[in-house]
């Protein structure tokens, strides 16, 4: 599921009709994909199952690699299933979750052939923030509006009357979604 609807993009660029459907579809996908890459996770949950080792883990904790928002079956590396009674998602207040941590009652295992497996929802939020949704219309209005432009990535001087046209990612856009980049946790 996308970010945003060509809908919202055409009324965000004002265009009416439908002639310019794909190439605008196709730049609401462009632009969820570089917004993707720039923070470094999704922004809408899917469903699917991770898979672990015991160098994931540290002390009581499984790190996972991905933003983790709900855990439907936890299956320990030995096999055996862990109670949704026998662990807590953390960080416990907030999400997205970063980790499993394992109460007293049990303990991380793995045998030779044999992962834990995490199967969940996975991603930064079940809807993309608004802010988010911002950006991606933001971003696909501004490649739209490149698409005719003869000078890319050329950074000019507005005082000599040039056109500024800005490298990557706008600044505006990078403005909304540097809250929402991943950054790397150290773990005591």
């Amino acid at each position: 599921m996308a970010y945003a609807t060509t809908s919202q993009l055409k009324t965000y660029l004002n265009i009416t009709g439908s002639g310019e459907d794909a190439l605008l579809g196709d730049l609401l996908t462009r632009a969820q994909a570089a917004i993707d890459r720039y923070c470094g996770r999704r922004f809408e949950a899917v469903s699917g199952t991770r898979y672990y080792t015991l160098d994931d883990v540290i002390g009581d904790t499984l790190l996972v690699d991905e933003d983790l928002l709900t855990v439907t079956t936890l299956t320990n590396g030995d096999g055996t299933e862990i109670s949704s009674a026998d662990y807590v998602l953390v960080p416990r207040n907030v999400t997205p979750k970063i980790g499993i941590q394992l109460l007293s009652s049990a303990s991380w295992e793995q045998d030779v052939d044999s992962w834990i497996s995490v199967e969940g929802t996975w991603g930064y939020s079940a809807v993309a923030p608004s802010d988010i949704v911002h950006a991606t219309l933001r971003l696909a209005g501004y490649m739209y509006r490149q698409r005719d432009a003869t000078t890319y990535d050329t950074v000019a001087f507005p005082d000599a009357g040039m056109m500024t046209v800005p490298q990557g990612i706008p600044r505006d856009v990078a403005v909304l979604l540097e809250p929402y980049r991943k950054r790397l946790v150290a773990w005591a």
